[in-house]
């Protein structure tokens, strides 16, 4: 999923784990480091790491799934053509047991 935060403004990609009416909690980074992130898991380093992260919905403007449409690759499908893995698995979760709308 993308989410688009205000106050600061903010993009973030992952896995949606939670979603209350007090705020939402992804497992993600900043949508500026995914390419970087990407990179760092293709090449086997350490540096960008993932986070459990809580939002209040007092910041949330919209959520995104992360899905291909048309020929715009998803960030999930991206990173698995690139790094040869499921995102899930890169991030420590286990896969999905049906269609959570997480990635």
């Amino acid at each position: 999923m993308v989410l688009y935060l205000h106050s600061p403004r903010e993009k973030v990609w992952g896995v949606l784990l939670s979603l209350e009416p007090a705020g939402i909690v992804i497992r993600g980074l900043d949508l500026l480091v995914f390419d970087d992130w990407v990179r760092q898991e293709v090449h086997g380093e350490e540096g960008i790491g993932l986070s459990t992260l809580f939002y209040p919905m007092g910041r949330v403007e919209r959520i995104e799934r992360d899905e291909t449409c048309g020929p715009l690759e998803s960030f999930s499908e991206r990173f698995e053509r690139q790094a040869g893995r499921p995102v899930r698995e890169a991030m420590g979760l286990p896969p999905p047991s049906g269609d959570d709308g997480g990635d």
